[in-house]
């Protein structure tokens, strides 16, 4: 089994807000992988007195931990679960219906001897790689199709007709892409943050069987350094139009 993963902030002024994290049996057999990207709100009040980076942390903690202990759970179930257990650590403290409250994207992927989930929330990705060749990229392409329509997307998160997020509502999981395959035919997985696949969404670098082979042959961290080099040539974002000049970015690399 080989695994690899590397995270690194947008700004190294701030907190990164991505949770990268992967978790194995003490049996040695099976395993999972979580991945979120923190939603950074605007300036101003959110109604949370903790923030996104801590949001994240519990989020993602409380999920790998469920996706390994509760075996008998889907990854949907195990996602529901995580958000309400996050909800109820500061909801005491916060106002979760406010509309900025601390949220994430999510990917996560769980393996034994017989099959492969996997679960997909809002705009990071995973990266399926057949043993039969070829490589399938799961994505939540809501925000995509919404913009293609030329909406302006902020108005519309956790709103039926618009995109989802993992917030303070455990149903919102009913809304994620979710699917299974044999083992058998799955070589390899990686999950990115859009910090990360920004070398195939943004910038052409290459496509997605591309950018699993640049994480089969040079790791994670070569993945992101590519991307904060492309960031540094497009400092105005004239090139490559895009909502921040660098982004946190998250990369894991799993061939189970």
């Amino acid at each position: 089994m080989r695994i690899e993963l590397a995270t690194a902030p947008g700004d190294p002024r701030r907190p990164n807000e991505d949770y990268a994290s992967v978790a194995l049996p003490a049996s040695g057999h099976g395993g999972a992988l979580v991945v979120l990207d923190g939603v950074t709100p605007p300036e101003g009040d959110a109604g949370c007195a903790h923030g996104v980076p801590w949001y994240t942390a519990r989020l993602g903690g409380a999920l790998l931990e469920l996706t390994g202990s509760r075996r008998d759970a889907s990854l949907a179930d195990c996602l529901a679960y995580a958000i309400g257990r996050t909800a109820e650590a500061h909801s005491s403290t916060c106002d979760l219906s406010h509309p900025l409250t601390p949220q994430a994207t999510v990917v996560a992927a769980r393996w034994d001897a017989d099959r492969v989930e996997y679960l997909v929330l809002s705009d990071s990705v995973l990266l399926i790689e057949r043993t039969g060749g070829g490589v399938t990229a799961v994505l939540d392409d809501r925000i995509d199709r919404l913009r293609a329509e030329g909406r302006r997307v902020g108005p519309l998160r956790n709103v039926e007709g618009g995109f989802f997020t993992a917030a303070a509502d455990p149903a919102v999981t009913a809304k994620a892409v979710t699917g299974s395959l044999p083992r058998t035919e799955v070589r390899a997985l990686a999950a990115l943050t859009d910090g990360a696949s920004r070398w195939v969404e943004v910038f052409r670098e290459g496509d997605w069987a591309a950018c699993l082979g640049l994480l089969r042959k040079e790791g994670p961290q070569a993945l992101i350094d590519r991307v904060r080099a492309a960031e540094q040539a497009d400092p105005d974002r004239t090139a490559f139009p895009r909502g921040k000049a660098h982004d946190d970015a998250a990369a894991v690399l799993v061939e189970p």
